[in-house]
């Protein structure tokens, strides 16, 4: 058994460390609960980048987000012809750029994304024909 002080906002706590078949548990004094901290008034609605309307008309085929994250960059836009293998759109997860790329060739027909934005696992961010 193994003791510890622990500094927590300004007070000092006694704990102790005991290691049993190989796993360590650890055992602690009881503490005196604390205050939450007081929050901050929430961030008003309008400050969120507002989804857009999609450009273009839905394709056939739909490239989705794989993850969550927020939009970094769009590569193309509606018209463009792109092959398979071509960055479409950059998607920043868990502070990672990830290049979302078309699976076929075709031409772009709608962008349901911007820049900025917020998806989901599974939300529609380019569509091609």
């Amino acid at each position: 058994m193994k003791k510890f002080n622990i500094k927590v906002n300004g007070k000092t706590y006694e704990v102790e460390v005991e290691e049993l078949g190989g796993t360590p548990a650890v055992y602690t004094a009881p503490v005196a609960p604390v205050a939450a901290p007081a929050t901050a008034p929430a961030a008003p609605a309008s400050a969120a980048p507002a989804a857009p309307a999609a450009s273009g008309t839905a394709g056939a085929i739909s490239v989705n987000a794989p993850m969550p994250g927020t939009i970094n960059a769009i590569k193309v836009k509606v018209g463009d012809s792109v092959t398979k293998g071509q960055v479409l759109v950059v998607l920043e997860a868990m502070k990672m750029e990830n290049e979302i790329m078309a699976d076929s060739d075709g031409k772009v027909a709608s962008v349901a994304v911007s820049q900025g934005q917020t998806v989901n696992t599974g939300d529609v961010l380019v569509t091609l024909n």
